[in-house]
């Protein structure tokens, strides 16, 4: 379905019919259908709500910074009337969901961050940041990007998927992540959360590796946990599938009375 959300048109995948609610924001490149592996483990245990954000996916508007991913996801919320919801964040979607997590909203039970893009400037090499710049909208660049971020090939229909969904980025919400968004520095915003947050990082993630999320990420959290999956690289939900959804299945919730 698409919702309009502050004047813009956003897509979103809404699956399952679970009493647990989860908000699953995507990777940069990615769009809601980086998710669908993982909701259908999941199966009807939770209601899956994944958006494509803003640029990605099916999901067009005209400005892509920060502030305006925060201020979507907080009226995809009140759109559905969510009363009570955890976020999973992947990559790009770990620092959104950390910004809006910082706005203390009612409601929010739990984070679940995915390699998440940590609240300082994320630390993309140069090389790496002009490559992505400069060739984006290239098939072969971006399965060359796909296959640097995995630690081991994906199965060739999850692959031709994410090849997709890279190409059909507005080039305008490409270049204003890699320019703008990954480079802002909101840790003083985010401070420490009391939020129970479960962090997973992949062994062999070397995009957002375990000791970057050590660093910059886990200070900001008080009440986190941090899960090692051993054979997985950047992509968890599609890497490592069944283990991220054990995960999410144990993973603790605030309670509200």
């Amino acid at each position: 379905m698409h919702l309009t959300l502050n004047g813009s048109q956003i897509n979103v995948q809404q699956q399952g019919v679970g009493s647990r609610t989860l908000i699953l924001l995507h990777y940069f490149g990615g769009s809601s259908l980086s998710w669908q592996p993982l909701c259908a483990a999941l199966g009807d245990e939770v209601q899956c709500v994944a958006p494509d954000l803003r640029g990605f996916g099916n999901s067009r508007a005209t400005s892509y910074d920060l502030a305006a991913y925060v201020a979507d996801l907080g009226a995809l919320v009140a759109a559905l009337a969510l009363e009570r919801y955890t976020i999973v964040a992947h990559s790009m979607g770990g620092k959104i969901a950390l910004a809006y997590a910082a706005q203390h909203p009612a409601g929010l039970q739990s984070l679940i961050l995915l390699a998440p893009s940590p609240p300082t400037p994320e630390p993309i090499a140069a090389h790496q940041r002009e490559r992505l710049l400069t060739t984006h909208g290239q098939r072969a660049a971006a399965k060359q990007t796909i296959s640097k971020i995995v630690a081991h090939p994906l199965p060739t229909p999850l692959l031709e998927q994410a090849i997709a969904d890279n190409l059909r980025c507005d080039p305008a919400a490409w270049s204003a992540w890699l320019e703008v968004g990954s480079r802002e520095d909101i840790a003083a915003a985010v401070g420490k959360l009391d939020i129970p947050t479960l962090v997973v990082s992949g062994e062999r993630d070397q995009t957002i590796p375990r000791k970057l999320i050590e660093q910059q990420v886990m200070p900001h959290l008080n009440h986190a946990h941090l899960e090692i999956v051993p054979t997985s690289g950047h992509l968890l939900p599609l890497e490592a599938t069944n283990e991220v959804a054990n995960l999410i299945r144990a993973a603790p919730v605030r309670v509200y009375r």
